[in-house]
């Protein structure tokens, strides 16, 4: 069972939010913030799998609560935004967050989304994709920056590489011949070493460094 907690402060998104995970198999909703402030309260003394995050909220803004839970490892975080690309969208890629959805997602892309975070692989909107990949491609890529990939194993590196593309653990498990707990582990010490929070970030830098 996956637990959900849902972190939206306009009371009728929550509710419909609610609904629709509660109504899904698999899924639970473990519990509500309309702030961000009782989003990090409530991820602390529940511990869902993933937080249903969205990046303005009053008291604490989704970004900054996002960076708390991640910091702490309390749950994975899946940011809603009414934007396809924003400061809050930058702030919580690099807080950490494990993928975003544009609020005007289809039922089922939203459950689709919570079941790929839950199993540790980020997913970002197609059109959020798009629009990051493109700022990130229109940056000059720095030696230094290619440095960072010397540390990773070969093995690390193709991993990488199939991340970027935006594939599953299972999709790079069949491309490379290993079972989906050993590219788990691939990927978590791929993380480790480039300092990365998140599959998302690891797949941006991927596209920056051309790799």
């Amino acid at each position: 069972m996956i637990r959900v907690l849902v972190a939206e402060d306009q009371s009728a998104v929550r509710a419909g939010l609610v609904l629709i995970l509660g109504s899904a198999p698999g899924i639970e909703v473990a519990g509500e913030a309309a702030d961000g402030g009782r989003a990090v309260e409530l991820t602390r003394e529940l511990r869902p799998d993933v937080v249903l995050m969205d990046v303005q909220l009053p008291v604490l803004d989704g970004v900054s609560a996002t960076r708390r839970i991640v910091a702490e490892g309390w749950a994975d975080v899946l940011v809603l935004t009414t934007f396809d690309l924003d400061e809050y969208v930058f702030g919580a890629l690099r807080a950490g967050a494990a993928g975003f959805l544009l609020k005007d997602a289809e039922a089922g892309e939203l459950l689709a989304a919570v079941r790929t975070v839950a199993r540790g692989e980020g997913v970002v909107a197609p059109a959020v994709t798009r629009r990051l990949i493109a700022e990130f491609a229109g940056q000059p890529v720095r030696t230094a920056d290619r440095s960072v990939l010397d540390q990773l194993t070969p093995r690390e590196r193709q991993v990488l590489t199939c991340v970027g593309e935006g594939l599953s653990n299972a999709e790079i498990g069949d491309r490379l011949g290993m079972a989906e707990g050993t590219v788990k582990t691939h990927v978590s010490r791929m993380l480790a070493k480039l300092g990365l929070r998140s599959r998302v970030q690891a797949a941006l830098l991927a596209q920056e460094l051309g790799v």
